[in-house]
């Protein structure tokens, strides 16, 4: 039997005990290293992705984007999209959304095709919503300050909404906007006053009655499991990417339908405050889910852990645009020198667009080409994808 001496023993327990201390002190180090460098690894295990999506489409809220996202997400991951039927290009908008307008569904709104994702142009109607999509279907949406809102919409949409024909400038329309603004044409002027409220499904000449707007709001609350602010696009793509359970790559994106800056018009003071007061369901629409989203990222990220992932997506952004672009600055459409990846154009906006980088190799070739591709280019590939019996959609001003 080995003898130990009283004090060599008392030594070697502490000596021990220190040692376990450092390993242990050492792990909780290296385990927040790995939390910074590394926090996608976390991912791995999580649950599977969430495949099944509804994505309300509000128009000049960075949804073009958005869609791209929506879109190269399906494509990747081999899942259908509900299509406008034929040659269209929406969803019935501005008309409210029923299942017949999706093609692979019959007259009589029998589905014979199994759909994952909804994201094109429709007035949200729920119930009709709900026969094209499945039970666990994530519904969301995202909305923006409806002053910059209303003065993209007028740009975009200027030779086409009877109440902004007359007017030279937003400001002009918005010192007398009844003087121009036709209830009575409500369907076409749904762009000229609260646009967002009337994507949603509600009447964009309601009065803004307490008790209607909290209604309303309670039920796009019930309806969708979130809703983002394109003001916040990017921190709005952090909380995307965790309740989607989606990987990085999936959210990084390039802007697409922006405008010059030539072809951005600056409101005065006076017009700013006009224009939240003309499009008052608006703005509380905006205010409600502008709290609610700072909440919900708040809850599922500390501030900490916001600025890493931020980081995280923006030097990624960059690093696809190295790798794609020949100019990180878009182009107007003279500029670009692929046909397929020219923007639809649009009122007196000047629609921006990417050129690629000459000989990429044919897989990055493939990503970045759907990075860059517009909406309609996309939504016309999908459908050739998914409906190789029909004839293919006809994108007319490409071929001008």
């Amino acid at each position: 039997m080995l003898f130990v001496p009283g004090g060599t023993q008392r030594f070697f327990q502490v000596t021990l005990l220190f040692l376990v201390l450092v390993v242990f002190l050492m792990l909780g180090f290296l385990y927040e290293d790995i939390k910074l460098l590394t926090p996608l690894l976390r991912d791995k295990a999580q649950e599977p992705p969430v495949t099944n999506i509804m994505f309300l489409k509000t128009h000049k809220t960075a949804s073009s984007t958005m869609l791209n996202i929506f879109y190269r997400f399906s494509e990747s991951h081999n899942l259908s999209v509900a299509l406008p039927k034929g040659s269209a290009y929406h969803l019935g908008y501005p008309w409210f959304f029923v299942a017949r307008y999706v093609e692979g569904v019959n007259q009589d709104g029998h589905l014979n095709h199994h759909f994952n994702v909804m994201c094109n142009h429709l007035r949200f109607n729920f119930p009709e919503v709900q026969k094209i999509m499945p039970r666990d279907t994530f519904y969301l949406s995202i909305i923006r300050n409806p002053v910059s809102q209303l003065e993209s919409s007028f740009i975009y949409y200027k030779n086409y909404v009877p109440a902004f024909r007359q007017v030279k400038s937003l400001d002009q329309f918005l010192e007398d906007p009844w003087k121009y603004y036709n209830v009575s044409l409500s369907v076409r002027n749904a762009y000229a006053k609260n646009n967002m409220w009337f994507d949603f499904g509600f009447d964009n000449n309601a009065r803004a009655e307490v008790d209607y707007v909290r209604k309303c709001l309670l039920q796009v609350e019930r309806q969708f499991h979130l809703v983002l602010i394109a003001d916040y696009f990017d921190e709005s793509m952090v909380l995307l990417r965790r309740r989607l359970r989606w990987q990085l790559d999936d959210v990084v994106s390039f802007k697409l339908n922006v405008r010059s800056q030539q072809t951005v018009s600056r409101l005065t003071p006076e017009s700013q405050e006009r224009a939240k007061q003309w499009c008052e369901l608006d703005w509380q629409l905006y205010q409600h889910f502008n709290r609610t989203f700072w909440a919900q990222l708040h809850a599922e990220v500390s501030p900490r852990q916001l600025r890493e992932e931020l980081d995280q997506l923006r030097a990624r952004r960059r690093e696809l645009t190295t790798l794609c672009l020949q100019d990180p600055k878009p182009k107007n459409k003279t500029q670009i020198k692929d046909r397929n990846l020219r923007p639809y154009q649009s009122g007196n906006a000047e629609i921006l667009g990417y050129n690629l980088k000459p000989d990429l190799d044919n897989a990055t070739q493939y990503i970045c080409e759907r990075m860059a591709m517009p909406e309609l280019q996309y939504m016309a590939h999908l459908y050739s994808l998914q409906f190789p019996n029909k004839p293919p959609k006809n994108i007319k001003f490409l071929k001008k």
